[in-house]
C-alpha cells in the first residue's frame, strides 16, 4: 500500500493493505524474498536485522495492526463512545496477559531484545494506549470510527510471520474467551 522513508540509513517503511487469514503471511514472505532477490541482482545485501551496528540509528519493527470484523463484515473493534469496544478491550486484554511469551514469537533475535528501550519507538513495558508510539499495544481510533484497530508494536522484521500472528491471534482470543478486562489506558 505504501512505502516511506524512516528513521535511519537505509531504513524504508513499507505498509500493506488488510489481507484475510494467511495472506498477510504469505505477503509478508514473498516481499522479504523478493526484496533479496532484486537487491542480490544489483550487488547489494538487504537485511530484515532490526538494529544493525551503527551509531545514532533506530531500530526497525514490525507493527502488527489487527483488526476484528463480525458476521456482517462490520468493525468489531468499533464503540460508539469509545476509542475500542469491549470486545476489543478483552482482545488487548489477552495480547496484554501473554505478552512475555509473545516475545518468542514476535523477536527471535537478540538484536530484536536491544529494540526495547525508552524513547526508541519500541515498547519498553507492557502497557497499552490509544494513538500512542510508546506503547506495546497501540489503539488506533475514535468513537464510532469504522477503522478501528489494534497494532502490536513488539515485533521485528526478522519474524517467522506464520508464528508471529498466530501467537497474537491465540493470545487475544483468549482474552475473548476469558473476557478478560484491561486497566486504564497509558498516555
Amino acid at each position: 500500500r505504501s512505502m516511506e522513508d524512516e528513521w535511519g540509513p537505509g531504513q524504508m517503511e513499507f505498509s500493506f493493505s488488510p489481507l484475510p487469514g494467511l495472506g498477510t503471511a504469505d505477503a509478508m514472505i514473498l516481499f522479504r524474498s523478493a526484496v533479496k532477490q532484486i537487491c542480490a541482482r544489483s550487488g547489494l545485501l538487504a537485511t530484515f536485522m532490526c538494529k544493525p551496528q551503527l551509531p545514532n540509528f533506530f531500530a526497525s519493527g514490525w507493527h502488527l495492526h489487527v483488526s476484528l470484523t463480525d458476521d456482517s463484515g462490520d468493525s468489531a473493534f468499533m464503540a460508539s463512545d469509545d476509542a475500542l469496544s469491549p470486545l476489543g478491550s478483552s482482545y488487548v486484554a489477552g495480547l496484554l496477559d501473554h505478552a512475555r511469551a509473545l516475545t518468542a514469537f514476535s523477536t527471535p533475535t537478540i538484536n530484536g531484545y536491544k529494540r526495547f528501550r525508552p524513547y526508541s519507538f519500541a515498547p519498553d513495558r507492557v502497557c497499552w494506549a490509544v494513538e500512542n508510539r510508546g506503547a506495546l499495544v497501540r489503539v488506533q481510533g475514535a468513537p464510532g470510527d469504522e477503522n478501528s484497530h489494534i497494532e502490536m508494536r513488539m515485533g521485528e522484521p526478522a519474524a517467522n510471520p506464520y508464528l508471529y500472528m498466530a501467537a497474537n491471534i491465540a493470545a487475544g482470543l483468549d482474552g475473548l474467551r476469558k473476557g478478560a478486562e484491561i486497566g486504564r489506558a497509558h498516555v
